[in-house]
């Protein structure tokens, strides 16, 4: 199991109040937290910081979460950082979009906490193991 208290998750959302339930969740889980509202921002945070994992919300007003995970990916000091995306349509199209962006997972909102939990454990796992 990954050690939680040595992981940093950047939060890329543009919704105040979402991006504060998912600080305060995370926070409350021992992770660390960094935030950015908008897509340009994320990218650079990510770039600098290289988190353990990224939470992109799809809909972001500058960028989207689509052409910012994309950009994330296409980048080598990055390309390894698992991004889960976070979005309110779950159509099969709109997991399409995602993955084909290159998103490592997908959530629906409103988030279902337990299962993001385990999203984020499972992708961290795998990322650990895969730099071992």
């Amino acid at each position: 199991m990954a050690v939680k208290s040595q992981q940093e998750i950047l939060i890329v959302e543009d919704d105040p109040v979402i991006q504060g339930i998912l600080s305060m969740n995370l926070t409350d889980e021992g992770y660390q937290v960094l935030t950015a509202g908008e897509g340009l921002v994320g990218v650079r945070l990510a770039t600098e910081a290289q988190p353990g994992l990224i939470l992109m919300d799809m809909r972001l007003p500058d960028i989207t979460g689509w052409e910012a995970t994309r950009r994330l990916k296409a980048q080598p000091e990055t390309r390894h950082i698992p991004i889960i995306a976070l979005t309110a349509q779950s159509t099969s199209e709109d997991l399409r979009r995602c993955f084909d962006a290159g998103c490592d997972a997908f959530m629906t909102k409103p988030i279902q906490f337990a299962q993001l939990f385990t999203k984020i454990e499972m992708l961290l796992n795998r990322s650990i193991n895969a730099l071992e």
